[in-house]
């Protein structure tokens, strides 16, 4: 395999692991019955573009909240312990509600018709300002009685976590039952988070996992064409006892958590109902409809959901609900990714630096797949030897093509060269290649982790492009360990390839760049080892097998 086939290989790694999700797009769910009337109305109502909030702070050891007094949304969500892309002296946001950016957590109380119970009735506080005294914080909101029903809505923070329980307690004085149901949304518009770039860019959207359909990823795009359609209110509807949905970004995510793990279901009183959409305020809802059990007169209840929102820890969120590490975006190549990163966190746990883990797990890797890549290198160093031969035979015969290729050919059975022998076990690995991709660049875990010295965050470009550099480096010399090209100018060619390909890299995380420097050093040893011995064995005139 000459290096033209190898720089094919990579170029067309690369464009799988960038454009595996345009080439085979995650299929849409089959369209549930429509919705009633009725419900589209009461829906439509409710979709009204934000109004400013009467902010309600909450600070923890995690985040730092802003509610909206009035209407009890969950407007603001500061993760205090990472930093904001491109950023470092400000804090990472998740939710926002500024004119720029709209990304927020919606709960209310719906009748059985589907209206707001509290529409037009405003919330209030205690305080404006709470803080963490304890393990816990909570936030009580309180809501004037409206038609016979006095409602709390209580917002409760944990030390040390990222899941904020939402809790309605209900008292009903109406003289009648109250049946009821609990809407919780999660709410944002399309823009893209600061810091992504076309190297660094990943889904962002609305996902939902459920037992009967699975995890699935519902983009703006697909939301946007099923709204000018005309299928937009029950597109993406579905019931179902338990599962979660909400958005994810890069690193990040927000879910409500239909049922915890080892735990109840919030869906006691009959199925949930869960709906993604495109609204009619162009924000993007990702929203399940809880029904409660009727509440008699004289009788108080209380409706409690939790809701994730944080990093994409994998050891976090995996301990949270059932299946929610899915949410940890690996693409179509998460049976690949999925293993490579727990072999990778195996490895921190063991050695404690993520840097030294990857270039221990870029060395398993390799010797895994030595087999496959030890027949590819031989086949390559066996095209290196006899390139002198290649060469006179393409003198000898000039313009005759066809004899030029028969003399090849002969010279390939001669020597038993396998002219392809090098490209089936490079190919084989390319679901390795992408896989480890992915689970570097999809993983939280390399976000602000140090390396040495000048890398201080994995996640990150290298500010100073060593790795860049060396990653050059690598390329360049592995030209010089692989078959010439009998072509001038094709070899000038590819002697310029290395330096196109190790332009992007300048983008790339550096973990992943630190990734392919191993890969590429282990590489260059072997070739150097496999080239030597085969030229070793043609000296003393043995058999090259």
């Amino acid at each position: 395999m000459d290096f033209k086939r190898l720089t094919a290989f990579f170029a067309i790694a690369l464009v799988i692991m960038i454009g595996w999700e345009k080439m085979f797009p995650t299929p849409k769910p089959v369209p549930a019955p429509q919705q009633t009337a009725q419900k589209q109305a009461a829906t439509a109502s409710a979709e009204a573009a934000l109004a400013p909030a009467t902010p309600i702070t909450v600070t923890t050891d995690t985040v730092q909240a802003v509610i909206d007094e009035k209407s009890g949304d969950l407007r603001r969500l500061t993760l205090l312990k990472y930093k904001a892309n491109g950023n470092e002296n400000k804090p990472f946001s998740l939710f926002d509600d500024s004119k720029e950016y709209t990304y927020v957590a919606q709960s209310e109380l719906l009748d059985a018709q589907g209206n707001n119970i509290l529409k037009g009735v405003n919330f209030t506080a205690a305080q404006k300002q709470y803080s963490l005294n304890g393990d816990k914080v909570e936030v009580r909101l309180s809501a004037p009685e409206t038609n016979g029903l006095k409602i709390d809505k209580v917002y409760t923070f944990t030390k040390g976590s990222y899941l904020v329980n939402v809790r309605f307690d209900i008292a009903n004085t109406s003289g009648k039952p109250a049946n009821l149901s609990a809407d919780y949304r999660i709410v944002r518009d399309h823009s893209q988070p600061e810091g992504q770039g076309y190297f660094t860019r990943s889904y962002l959207g609305p996902i939902v996992y459920t037992p009967e359909d699975k995890f699935q990823k519902v983009s703006f795009s697909d939301l946007d064409d099923d709204a000018k359609s005309g299928k937009n209110e029950a597109e993406y509807a579905r019931k179902t006892q338990t599962g979660w949905l909400g958005m994810i970004e890069h690193h990040f995510m927000s879910t409500w958590i239909l049922q915890p793990k080892d735990g109840q279901s919030v869906c006691t009183a009959g199925d949930c109902r869960i709906d993604i959409k495109r609204r009619n305020d162009n924000l993007y809802s990702a929203s399940v409809s809880v029904p409660l059990a009727a509440i008699q007169n004289g009788a108080k209840s209380e409706a409690s959901i939790n809701l994730y929102a944080g990093p994409q820890t994998t050891s976090v969120i995996a301990n949270i609900a059932d299946n929610l590490q899915l949410a940890k975006d690996y693409g179509k190549v998460h049976w690949f990714a999925s293993p490579l990163f727990w072999l990778l966190n195996q490895l921190h746990n063991i050695i404690g630096n993520w840097g030294w883990a990857i270039v221990v797990l870029t060395i398993i890797v390799k010797a895994v797949l030595y087999p496959l890549t030890n027949a590819s290198y031989r086949s390559m160093a066996k095209m290196r030897a006899a390139a002198p031969k290649l060469q006179a035979i393409k003198e000898k015969y000039g313009d005759d093509r066809m004899a030029q290729q028969q003399a090849m050919m002969q010279l390939y059975k001669d020597e038993k060269i396998n002219p392809l022998g090098g490209c089936l076990p490079m190919l084989l690995q390319i679901p390795v290649f992408i896989g480890l991709y992915w689970a570097l660049f999809a993983s939280v875990e390399l976000r602000q982790a140090p390396w040495l010295g000048w890398i201080t965050d994995l996640s990150r470009a290298d500010p100073y492009y060593i790795l860049p550099f060396i990653m050059a480096a690598t390329m360049f010399a592995q030209t010089y360990l692989n078959p010439p090209s009998t072509d001038p100018m094709q070899a000038k060619m590819m002697k310029i390839m290395p330096l196109v390909f190790s332009i992007m890299f300048f983008f790339f995380p550096a973990g992943l760049v630190l990734y392919w420097v191993v890969n590429n050093l282990l590489t260059i040893a072997q070739q150097w080892h496999i080239n030597r011995s085969i030229e070793k064995q043609r000296a003393q005139g043995e058999v090259v097998s």
